[in-house]
């Protein structure tokens, strides 16, 4: 099996790929694949995503694994927080220097799940509509008048269940199922997903390509709720199917650092902000750009004050590094046309930090003007020197 190893943002040259592989890197859209002249080429991780993936097509097959430039310790903390769990970067996994992404999330979810399950599986009630020999539960006058035509048996019904098999431990037992399916995942983290698999039995694995069932967070299963978000994560991540080519498949887990980026940035200042009074609103839509209402505006974070008759504050969040002289322009327009619609004298982007950057504030030309403020996050330092960092920028939104 060729196994293709590369570093988030950083060029692999001299690799050695039949055409057929390269082809098929290149259909997967998750790298940039191009030709050298020494035959060999050259595969860059250049679409912010990282993970480890197997690809199969028509035969060929090969692993990709993409390293995030982050430390995954402090990837992890960011996948926490942006899930609403800032436990997660306190459970006991090890993390070593050069651990991939993968096998950290796979032994931390197995970690989790021992501890849930081992005070027992959670039970609910699940609404069964079914056909049966006798009536429980209720009748289904219309289905059973569709159906059955006048006949009393067998009876259309409808009924609470209390029983194991609930979305909650459904979810649990799917992710660890794709877990112990994908390359990658070490020898001792396979044992304890398979002590999942046993404590779970009875439970029926969700069919492949559905939504996720709907659970909702209560006190019954408060000590499910960070492994079921892992779950949630590692599912939604996982396999693929592309519109362009149905026989490509990818087997594994991908992460779109933009999104990870984003959502945590945006729900670290949304709680900075709420706990100096006012709301967020994240992802607005309320706001057109036009009078139509044809192009719609929709800011990443938008900050209504107590007591404000509108929005004070609109923050944009851009994973690509900042750039010292001229920042984006794209970026610059599109915070302008936030701030011209909203009334707004300031508007603020968050970059993720790179070599050499720093904060800036650009002053745009009109009347009046806008100030876009230029904010650099510095992501490689513990979680609370980087919650300081959102402090910060939480306050400048807020004055």
């Amino acid at each position: 099996m060729t196994v293709v190893r590369l570093t988030e943002h950083k060029p692999q040259r001299g690799v050695r790929l039949t055409a057929a592989q390269a082809a098929l890197l290149t259909a997967s859209k998750l790298v940039t694949v191009t030709p050298e002249p020494t035959g060999h080429w050259c595969v860059n991780a250049d679409r912010e995503m990282v993970g480890s993936v197997r690809l199969t097509s028509r035969g060929e097959a090969i692993d990709l694994v993409i390293t995030p430039k982050l430390p995954v310790r402090r990837l992890f903390f960011l996948l926490g927080y942006a899930q609403g769990s800032m436990r997660w970067h306190q459970e006991s996994v090890d993390v070593h220097e050069n651990d991939d992404l993968l096998p950290v999330i796979a032994h931390a979810f197995a970690r989790m799940c021992e501890r849930a399950l081992g005070q027992g599986i959670l039970q609910g009630y699940r609404t069964v509509e079914e056909s049966a020999p006798v009536l429980r539960g209720r009748l289904r006058t219309t289905e059973q008048a569709r159906r059955r035509f006048g006949m009393l048996l067998p009876a259309e019904i409808r009924y609470d269940d209390h029983t194991t098999d609930i979305a909650e431990n459904r979810i649990l037992l799917t992710a660890a199922r794709k877990l112990l399916r994908t390359t990658g995942t070490k020898a001792a983290t396979r044992a304890l997903l398979r002590r999942v698999l046993v404590r779970l039995e009875g439970v029926e694995p969700l069919p492949p390509g559905r939504e996720l069932p709907a659970w909702q967070p209560s006190r019954l299963n408060t000590r499910f709720q960070n492994p079921l978000r892992l779950a949630e994560l590692v599912l939604r991540s996982g396999s693929y199917e592309f519109a362009g080519d149905r026989s490509l498949r990818a087997e594994g887990l991908v992460l779109r650092m933009w999104q990870v980026f984003e959502d945590f940035v945006t729900r670290a200042l949304a709680d900075a902000l709420r706990g100096r009074g006012g709301r967020c609103l994240l992802q607005d839509r309320r706001f057109h750009l036009d009078h139509a209402h044809t192009a719609q505006l929709r800011p990443d974070l938008v900050y209504e004050p107590p007591g404000a008759a509108g929005p004070t504050g609109v923050v944009d969040v851009k994973y690509k590094r900042a750039r010292d002289q001229g920042g984006h322009t794209d970026d610059l327009y599109q915070m302008l046309a936030y701030c011209t619609r909203l009334g707004l004298a300031e508007g603020h982007l968050v970059y993720a930090a790179g070599p050499g950057t720093t904060a800036q504030r650009h002053r745009l030309h009109g009347d009046p003007g806008v100030t876009v403020h230029q904010h650099v996050l510095d992501l490689d330092t513990d979680p609370e020197a980087l919650l300081s960092q959102i402090d910060t920028i939480a306050e400048a939104v807020r004055s």
